[in-house]
């Protein structure tokens, strides 16, 4: 199952839940009950290793 983050306009509570794709958005925060959460977005952590990157596959003079 995916794990969502989530950031309240009201009071700034930040929570992360796991939820099925199919589920119907969070719409109210945990913490206050506001209905002002948004969803965070966040960059996925990569590690390139091994050969077949740029600094391994360079043209040899």
């Amino acid at each position: 199952m995916p794990t969502y983050h989530y950031r309240c306009k009201n009071c700034g509570y930040d929570f992360t839940i796991q939820r099925s794709i199919t589920a119907d958005p969070l719409t109210q925060c945990p913490q206050c009950k506001a209905e002002e959460i948004h969803q965070v977005y966040s960059a996925v952590p990569i590690n390139f290793k091994g050969s077949g990157f740029y600094h391994t596959d360079k043209d040899k003079k």
